[in-house]
Parts: structure tokens; sequence; C-alpha cells
């Protein structure tokens, strides 16, 4: 009898409500209400507008600022690289660029970003269950952010690009056009979808190189489609980086770009990387420790990437779970994101995890290895899987017709990352049916343009003159 007492107190226990249950969800005609709404405060025209404010800062010195705390003998190696066009200068340079958003209209909806999407920064990877996807496939910056500072960059880039293609600024205003009109309505299309219709939504490679009109340029993306799909780790990857020394295999030296630390021999695992492996591993799901727990770690080696990564600290370590059955990981240094001066700290304490939380959040599919550590000095680290079918495109041979193929991809990638946040209808009612906003933003990109290559010749001069060390090397 008293248990039966007992029993019905605790069942007229009102449980805690959670938010979903006490708030009322908004209808989706006045969540389009509301993003129309924000035109008022933030015109679609304004994003035309791009001048240097008055105290700018120096455009050298936010690249010297960047690199605070990297690896300083990697440094003239990164200025090399930034220094050999206005392209490469433009992926090197997000802080400035970030910098400079801050300084522009913004309507007041914040999405998980990028940081620091531009065009090559998005490619082809394949799904746990090897399907081969679009996506962006750098978020080494994302931080949430008004969603406006990720399209821009985007926008910005390809007029970069195509100028370094040797393109007219016409041809340029083309593609980005086409790559912010195809965001906006895709963003449309994407705020009708249910939620987990969206969640589940991906971008198939199959599909969008079917939908290239030109024959050639769909014959030539099939087959190199074809050919990474056969690539494995195994038989491609493995002779690539791999010598062997007797009957065991380390890392091969290829510098500048890969090499041992002087201080560890090939082969030698330290406590700290131990730890750090250790940390890693606890912040894989259950089933995926399992998985991990079948690999033991051989080698480990400094890996050099990229352009604006050039100079943070980065590994390449090799795993095995037996003969012929190899596995890469990638560890690479997280930073604060060049976007939290301007929109605010992470939540994480650990960067890396700021940058996995991104991941999931922005690609319809992740690595199963992705996850993040510490190591010496309290620095921060994501991991991931080395060149697991994954694809970058060749956008330095694009002439006008695969730009504007790829716009169109890219644009449409980033309205999928940016509508998972939740804020689709909202972000719709804003952008509207018309090509105002496209418009502007194609206005914007074509100044921004400019004046990155000033920012440009600003960093030659610097080199020319001896303020800042670049160390030349092979475009090849």
């Amino acid at each position: 009898m008293a248990a039966r007492a007992r029993k019905s107190r605790v069942a007229r226990t009102p449980a805690p409500e959670s938010p979903a249950v006490r708030e009322a969800i908004p209808s989706r005609a006045e969540r389009y209400a509301a993003g129309k709404a924000l035109r008022e405060k933030c015109p679609r025209t304004s994003h035309a507008a791009w001048k240097a404010p008055a105290g700018r800062p120096d455009a050298v010195e936010l690249v010297l600022q960047a690199e605070k705390g990297r690896v300083p003998d990697l440094l003239p190696l990164r200025h090399g690289r930034m220094v050999r066009s206005a392209f490469t200068f433009f992926r090197g340079a997000a802080l400035t660029m970030a910098s400079d958003l801050a300084t522009t209209p913004v309507s007041g909806l914040r999405v998980q970003c990028c940081g620091d999407a531009h065009l090559c920064n998005f490619g082809g990877f394949a799904t746990p269950e090897r399907h081969v996807i679009f996506s962006i496939n750098d978020l080494d910056e994302t931080l949430p952010a008004p969603w406006e500072w990720d399209v821009k960059r985007l926008a910005a880039s390809f007029v970069v690009a195509c100028r370094d293609n040797g393109m007219s600024d016409a041809q340029a205003a083309d593609a980005v056009r086409t790559c912010v009109r195809t965001y906006r309505e895709s963003v449309a299309e994407f705020s009708t979808f249910r939620t987990l219709e969206l969640w589940y939504t991906s971008m198939r490679a199959d599909d969008l190189v079917a939908g290239i009109q030109d024959p050639s340029i769909r014959k030539r993306a099939q087959n190199r489609l074809q050919k990474e799909r056969a690539k494995s780790i195994a038989e491609d990857l493995f002779p690539k980086l791999v010598e062997h020394r007797g009957d065991q295999p380390f890392i091969k030296d290829q510098l500048p770009t890969i090499f041992h630390a002087q201080e560890v021999p090939p082969g030698v695992i330290t406590p700290s990387v131990s730890a750090a492996i250790e940390m890693y591993r606890s912040t894989l799901p259950a089933s995926y420790q399992s998985l991990f727990d079948r690999y033991r770690i051989l080698d480990v080696a400094i890996k050099v990437v990229g352009i604006g990564s050039v100079g943070t600290r980065c590994w390449v370590i090799l795993f095995t779970a037996g003969e012929g059955d190899p596995l890469f990981l990638q560890v690479k240094e997280a930073r604060a994101s060049v976007l939290e001066p301007f929109a605010g700290a992470s939540p994480f304490p650990n960067h890396g995890q700021r940058v996995v939380n991104g991941y999931r959040l922005m690609q319809p599919a992740s690595d199963m290895f992705l996850g993040w550590t510490e190591g010496q000095e309290g620095l921060h680290y994501f991991v991931r899987q080395l060149r697991d079918i994954k694809i970058s495109l060749r956008v330095e041979n694009f002439g006008p017709v695969e730009m504007g193929s790829y716009a169109a991809w890219c644009g449409r990638a980033l309205a999928l990352s940016h509508s998972r946040s939740g804020l689709a209808v909202a972000l719709s009612g804003y952008l509207g049916k018309s090509d105002v906003f496209d418009e502007a933003v194609t206005a914007f990109s074509k100044a921004y343009a400019d004046q990155n290559e000033k920012d440009h010749a600003a960093l030659k001069r610097a080199v020319h003159a001896g303020k800042v060390q670049a160390q030349a090397e092979s475009e090849e």
C-alpha cells in the first residue's frame, strides 16, 4: 500500500519541460516575414558597398598578426606561397577579410559559418557509406557568425580566381551572379524542407557531374570521379607516403612539406604523442573507439598544408591493423578562429572541438575518425583521415564554362550548410525572389577583389624590401 502511494506521488510530479516544449514554434509565414522585415534596417542594396574604412589595419601587419604562435621556420614558406599571386594571397588572408567584413552591413541573422569560404575550400569527399558528396571541406575557422560573411568571401574569391585565370571582369561577374543566385534560390528551396529532410540532404557528385551541359567537360569530370573512387589508401596513398627500412614501414620525408621532427627519429612515438592520441580516442563514439583500437601507431611526421595553414602545427600519423591494412590520420592544430575578434569567442574549451562541431553542423556527412585532442603546451588539435577520397577541383585550369558550373555547386553547397543551422526560412525572407542581393554582392566582389590586389601588392613590396622573408618553391 505504501509502495503504491509512493508510486502515485512520483507519477503526479510534473516532469521539467524543455524549451522546445514550453515555447511555441513560429509559423513558416511568421519566420519568413521576420526575415523580410530585416531589410528595413539592412537593405539588400547596402551589401554592394566596399570602401576601405578610415584607420583600416595595414594588410601586411594583419598577415603577420595571423602568424603569431606559428612555427617561425615555416613562415617564409607561407609568405612565398601568398606572394605568388593575388589569388594565393587571398587564400592566405582570411584574417584580413574577416577584419574587413566586420565593417560591412549585416542583417542580424547568424548561422554556423565556415569562416574561410573561398572556392578552393569546397570539394568532394566520401561519406562513411562510400558515397561521394560535394560540400565545404575546410572548416578550420568555423564559428557562429553573420551568414553574409561567408557569402561575400566566397563571391569575392570567384572574381579573384577568374582574374588569375585571365578572364574578364564581365566573365567574373557572371560567375558571381551564378553563385549568389544559386545560393539564394537554394536557401528558398531548403526553407520548404522538413527538418529531418533537410538534415538528410546532400549533393551527390554523380548528380552534379551528370548535370554538366558541355559533353567534353562532363566526360572529363566523370573520368576524374571514377579515377578517385578507384583509389585506395593501401594501394595509392601508402606507396606515396611510406618507405620501408627492412620490414618496418616509415613515413617518407619529402621536404619541404613532409618531414620528421629533428629530435624524434622515424618510428619513435613519444609519450606526449601517445597521451594526445589517447585523449583523441576518448572523443570518438564508443563504436568508433572499438574500430580505432584495431590499429597500432607506427610513425609520426610533420606535414605542411595549404597556404593559410602554413606554420601551424600539423602532423600525419601512420597506423596499421596488419600487413596491407594502413590508416593515415591528419592531426592539425586548431587555433582561435579568425572570426572570433569580430563575432565572439567560441563556447568550446578546445578549438579542435570547435572545428569538429562545425564539421558536424555544416557537412551532410562527416569522417568516422573526426575528433579532437590537446598536445604539449596546451595546444589544441583536431583529427581526421588523410585523403579518404578527397577531391579538390583544379580551379586554376577553369575557363568561363567550368567556373560557372562550379560557382553554382559552391553556392548551393553553402546554402545547404547554412540552412542546417535552422534559419533557412528567415534567411529566404530576407533574400527574397528578386536579384537585388545578387547584384549587390556582385558589385561588392569586384570592389573587394581590387582591394585584395592592393593588399597583395603591399606584401610583394614588403618581400622585395626584405621586411618579410619569403621562400620560393616550385609550382609543379
